[in-house]
């Protein structure tokens, strides 16, 4: 492998004033890729803070795995003391991402008059500032209401939209940190969470499928819209996902399973090309009849053998424990992980960012800071408070903390 080479955002510094998935993760993409992101939060933590799940000793892991490289300071941000120093971290930095409103002190109209050339990420619920979060945004995207067997709702447990939103947020940092760097200007930038679901809709032709056509499709349970997909059981109880794009991946579909002669029988009984995908798709019942008993005759294992061999896309559906403790790909041997001793949650595997740079990985897997744990460091290094003054915010902190 590989050695680790500096991280392209080296030099960059960001001030992170945020709460749940999307704001975080954009942070922690940043810092992953170099930038120095300094978390504030108020005193205690803000609403994530303790969010499941926990560690044995009541610890979020949760927390700890969206803020991983990142330093954390914590501010009475209720006080004019505590948004007088936050103020100045961000003027300092030069560039903010937050998920909160956009009123008083921190709205970007107040802040520039600390850093005219301020680049300043605020994510917002929908594009008229009303809030809102991945699940509600999801309710209204229509993925629900085909996914599943029939036509009841069903929510994803991936926040899509949160994860989407993060990576918007730490590409838009970038693209506005090129700009600055060429005109010398800061800007503001706004994110609404249900533009990020309703550009993704559109981008993927649902919205055009709609206007077009009057209809959209129904759910497919573990079917694949277009084309040939489908889910097995194999003969020891396991699930395999079973994907055919190409004519490529339909041939070898026929030599896994040695019924070519009968699947080649469906186009003509069923008056459908099985050389396209669409033809595919609509004679998907007639090949799940075909290829189903195969399967039910297999144990898991022989049949991703016989598919891997004969070129076939499949996949076993697994657990989150099973993918931890048995599969490869999710262990110390992808350069993608790296050990981390992570306070409060103990010795655990972490990612880097999953992107490689002329076949290196973009700097080490660094453990999230405890709450609060880089405040009098951050506070001397960048604003040169004196020992006095942190004796001060410290006694402050501890006051509120009891309060």
């Amino acid at each position: 492998m590989s050695e680790t080479r500096p991280a392209p955002l080296s030099g960059l510094k960001v001030v992170e004033i945020s709460a749940f998935v999307a704001a975080p993760l954009g942070g922690m993409t940043l810092a992953q890729l170099g930038a120095d992101v300094i978390r504030i939060d108020p005193i205690g933590g803000n609403i994530d803070a303790n969010r499941w799940p926990i560690s044995k000793d009541g610890t979020s892991i949760y927390w700890a795995s969206l803020n991983k490289g990142k330093r954390s300071v914590t501010l009475d941000l209720k006080s004019e003391e505590g948004q007088k120093i936050a103020t100045q971290l961000i003027a300092e930095a030069g560039t903010l991402v937050t998920n909160l409103p956009a009123r008083g002190w921190l709205s970007y109209e107040n802040l520039i008059q600390h850093r005219e050339d301020l680049v300043m990420l605020r994510l917002n619920g929908s594009h008229d500032g009303s809030p809102a979060v991945d699940y509600t945004v999801n309710a209204a995207s229509g993925f629900p209401l085909i996914t599943g067997e029939d036509d009841r709702p069903v929510n994803n447990a991936l926040p899509a939209w949160d994860i989407a939103a993060g990576l918007y947020i730490s590409n838009g940092i970038i693209a506005a940190e090129l700009d600055r760097r060429s005109s010398g200007m800061g800007q503001e930038i706004t994110l609404a969470l249900s533009d990020v679901m309703l550009a993704t809709v559109g981008n993927l032709g649902y919205i055009a499928e709609v206007q077009a056509t009057g209809k959209t499709r129904g759910p497919l349970g573990n079917g694949l819209y277009g084309a040939y997909g489908q889910s097995f059981e194999t003969s020891d109880g396991r699930q395999i996902m079973v994907a055919v794009i190409s004519n490529k991946h339909w041939r070898g579909l026929g030599k896994a399973t040695d019924l070519t002669e009968k699947l080649e029988m469906i186009g003509p009984l069923l008056d459908v090309d099985l050389s396209t995908e669409g033809g595919r798709f609509e004679a998907r019942e007639a090949i799940d009849a075909v290829v189903r008993p195969w399967f039910a005759a297999h144990t898991a294992a022989e049949a991703a053998s016989a598919l891997s061999e004969a070129g076939v896309l499949q996949g076993e559906f697994q657990t989150f424990e099973e993918l931890v403790q048995s599969d490869p790909r999710c262990s110390l041997e992808n350069p993608l992980f790296g050990e981390i001793e992570q306070p409060g949650v103990g010795t655990v595997m972490a990612p880097r960012v999953p992107l490689s740079f002329g076949g290196s990985p973009a700097g080490a897997a660094v453990p999230a800071p405890q709450l609060g744990g880089s405040t009098e460091k951050v506070l001397a290094e960048v604003l040169g408070l004196g020992d006095d003054e942190l004796t001060g915010l410290r006694e402050s902190a501890t006051s509120d903390s009891r309060n």
